[in-house]
């Protein structure tokens, strides 16, 4: 995916997300900043498609793939992006608390740190399903990286789609998640509009 190298408190501010979304320590932030312009029809529904595609690091190409395949399954097109996008390989990692951050939980996965079903995987993108067991490698569970990670989201509260077993570093998806789940606010219906415009 493209890289963003401008600053994320900044991106953060412009986008209206709070930063411990991304894994910004909410002490070391400045407060949301509101922005007085007014947006447009179309800006509005813009910006919430920038935040979500920001909120996973998913690109354009990969974000419209992903609403192509929701708008032709049965059920609410927005609610099943968001399904899709939390069952994410790398998502699921930061939700263990394996990884700082989305960003760094990727670059964990696509270091061969985890396994889906006894299976090394290293595909963030990889799309879990229910009844998946998610777990750290055997190999790789005392990896500096992995294990500050897990000290630094000790706290963190793991959403009740995943069963977790700290001790094991081990996640089974237990059902299918929805959007209120999410660990961030979202209108995922102005997506939808944003894409039904073309």
């Amino acid at each position: 995916m493209a890289i963003s190298r401008g600053p994320i408190l900044k991106r953060c501010r412009a986008l209206g997300i709070d930063p411990t979304v991304i894994g910004i320590d909410k002490k070391s932030n400045r407060k949301v900043n509101k922005n007085g312009k007014k947006l447009s029809e179309y800006g509005v529904q813009l910006k919430e498609k920038q935040k979500v595609k920001f909120v996973y690091g998913v690109a354009e190409k990969q974000f419209r793939g992903y609403f192509e395949d929701a708008a032709r399954r049965d059920g609410n097109t927005g609610e099943l992006l968001l399904q899709t996008l939390e069952l994410r390989l790398d998502n699921i990692a930061y939700r263990m608390g394996v990884g700082k951050s989305r960003a760094e939980a990727r670059q964990l996965v696509t270091y061969e740190m985890l396994e889906v079903n006894g299976k090394k995987v290293n595909i963030p993108s990889y799309i879990c399903r229910v009844g998946d067991v998610i777990a750290v490698r055997e190999s790789k569970k005392t990896n500096r990286a992995v294990v500050d990670a897990l000290e630094a989201n000790k706290n963190m509260a793991v959403p009740s789609w995943i069963d977790y077993n700290k001790d094991k570093m081990e996640a089974k998806i237990v059902r299918t998640p929805v959007r209120d789940d999410l660990d961030f606010e979202v209108q995922e219906s102005l997506i939808v509009e944003l894409y039904s415009r073309n």
